[in-house]
């Protein structure tokens, strides 16, 4: 059996990513002062009794604020990975700021759940002091009995949200899944394809895939499976020149791919075929090569090359793969696969 998943809902700006982090026991999703950073599902494993003999697994996953107004128009493409991770889930926790009154969107958010059968424990966050417990009152209006106060900022009941999420998920012939035979990071400029070829693997809307740079924001792992074999693909949000680092997000984006290139057994250079190799490009690669991480360099997007003459079929490659060669001199024995994510050619 899979291993059960509890899935993190909320509006915008409860502290969801926050508390995400705080139950994983580590960083894993950005988190900001600014509304909206998450978009994709963020997942992770969480083990329930580190001390245990025979200790519990389960998949937690972060999702983006139900209402979000996106400033790149993607409030759609949030809205539907919310729909998929709580249709996936089974145990729900609704977030909600016992430090403001009950918001209308957090009606919304209530209402919206009260279409799925799944269990839902409603979690007042920042409650930063033992006082502020006693102000949830209003929140009993959502129709979700009891809420449990916490404080991811404070460490306040930890232990205790993680003894409800126990005793209410489905532990029946749940195991902890099989590591991974191989861990590949995806890392490139933005809008060179890394999402779309994320979702060719897992054969689903893994990620959001919009034609607007910096979508993603998060690294993202994604598992799947190849032969009957466990694999796990990490999307990384697209490395940008430092005179281009307009925000925290972008900095945290770059810093969380860096790391992810750390993590990885192989990495998968992205390159867009009709942009040709630019300076960032062999910045990635140096990072690279620096880890000692295998790569491989992946020239997407080949179809909109196959109108060029010079670029044409196998001459074409060629020519290309000598150009890639010129100028990763240092890495010129690295293998490529020119492919077109978006078709799944040559995935």
């Amino acid at each position: 059996m899979a291993l059960p998943k509890v899935v993190i809902v909320g509006r915008p700006n409860v502290g969801k990513s926050s508390l995400f982090n705080w139950l994983a026991g580590r960083r894993v999703a950005i988190v900001d002062d600014v509304a909206g950073v998450t978009r994709d599902r963020v997942g992770t494993l969480v083990q329930i009794g580190e001390d245990d003999e025979d200790p519990r697994f389960f998949e937690l996953i972060d999702t983006g604020g139900v209402g979000i107004v996106d400033r790149d128009d993607l409030d759609q493409d949030v809205e539907r990975q919310i729909d998929t991770a709580m249709n996936e889930a089974d145990l729900i926790l609704f977030v909600v700021d016992i430090r403001e009154e009950l918001m209308p969107l957090d009606e919304v958010v209530a209402q919206r759940l009260r279409y799925l059968k799944t269990p839902v424990i409603l979690v007042m966050n920042k409650a930063d002091d033992p006082k502020m417990d006693d102000r949830g009152g209003e929140f009993y209006k959502l129709g979700r009995g009891k809420p449990i106060a916490v404080s991811a900022h404070q460490n306040r009941n930890k232990g205790k949200l993680l003894g409800l999420i126990e005793k209410l998920l489905p532990w029946d012939d749940a195991e902890k899944p099989a590591d991974a035979v191989m861990k590949i990071a995806v890392v490139g400029r933005p809008n060179t394809g890394k999402s779309t070829f994320i979702n060719t693997l897992a054969q689903a809307e893994r990620m959001i895939v919009s034609e607007r740079p910096g979508t993603t924001r998060d690294s993202v792992d994604v598992h799947f499976e190849l032969d009957g074999l466990p694999f796990m693909a990490i999307d990384t949000a697209g490395v940008k020149r430092k005179a281009k680092i307009k925000d925290d997000l972008d900095f945290y984006s770059v810093h969380r791919a860096e790391r992810s290139i750390r993590r990885a057994d192989v990495v998968y250079l992205f390159m867009d075929a009709s942009q040709g190799i630019t300076r960032l490009d062999k910045q990635l690669a140096d990072y690279i090569a620096k880890e000692y991480k295998p790569c491989v360099f992946v020239i997407n997007k080949w179809d909109l090359m196959l109108n060029d003459e010079e670029h044409e079929g196998r001459k074409g490659m060629t020519r290309f793969a000598q150009a890639l060669q010129h100028a990763f001199r240092n890495m010129s024995y690295m293998p490529m696969a020119f492919i077109t994510a978006k078709t799944g050619k040559n995935v």
